[in-house]
């Protein structure tokens, strides 16, 4: 998408990206606004799936439905489409969060109220809890009282193949747990130097993923990497 005031511009960014178009690669020609516009909408469409996947999660645990199930239903119809319908711990890193914001605050200034990104993002935070208040509802498997005990997490990044973790849901997980009292053990395959670099010691980063299950009272996932789908379950244990 390119964004341009004058028909030069266009022709200097035709020629730079006309190898491009002989794969059918596409380019579309708007004007700067317009640009600027379809990028933040582009992204804030896909953190608006991610929220209502989310809330339709929660909903589906208080009614004893299988999310996973309504993902791949509502999956097969084309209008909708498979992808971006995972449930999780809410989104993160540079772009969703940072766009949603953006065009919530650019319609503000003209006096808009952006209504349904205004609640994708309050769900959105509300869900980067989401596993600390499970693990406050097993509190009975702790003898009533977490302070103390040790949680292990596997997963720091926003998302898998990165170590980003800005507006990772991860840290706000963290920060929860140790509020209680309890100490904490990680491990995620490239983002551990990141996570220090953000809060420096406040856990314990372990070297692979069973290292961080040693000694703790539970596990939480956080960042659904590959290596983590297929455990050893007798290691595990």
């Amino acid at each position: 998408v390119v964004g341009m005031e004058s028909e030069r511009a266009k022709e200097i960014m035709s020629k730079l990206y006309r190898p491009f178009l002989l794969n059918n690669f596409r380019v579309i020609f708007t004007d700067i606004a317009s640009a600027e516009m379809i990028k933040y909408a582009a992204n804030s469409m896909l953190a608006t799936r991610i929220s209502f996947m989310n809330d339709i999660a929660n909903l589906c645990e208080l009614l004893g439905a299988d999310v996973n199930m309504v993902r791949k239903g509502i999956g097969t119809d084309t209008r909708i489409g498979k992808k971006f319908l995972y449930a999780g711990c809410g989104y993160g890193g540079s772009c969703f969060p940072k766009d949603v914001k953006a065009l919530i605050k650019t319609a503000q200034k003209v006096g808009y109220d952006m209504e349904v990104l205004q609640a994708v993002e309050s769900v959105n935070e509300k869900q980067k809890s989401i596993l600390f208040n499970k693990l406050m509802s097993i509190r009975d498997s702790f003898n009533g009282d977490i302070k103390g005990k040790t949680i292990a997490i596997w997963g720091l990044a926003f998302k898998p193949e990165t170590d980003d973790m800005r507006e990772a849901p991860a840290l706000v997980l963290i920060d929860k747990i140790i509020s209680v009292g309890a100490s904490v053990k990680v491990y995620d395959p490239i983002a551990m130097p990141e996570c220090k670099r953000r809060i420096g010691d406040k856990v314990v980063y372990c070297k692979d993923m069973y290292e961080a299950v040693v000694n703790v009272d539970t596990l939480l996932l956080v960042t659904e990497w590959k290596e983590f789908r297929m455990p050893n379950l007798e290691v595990l244990n």
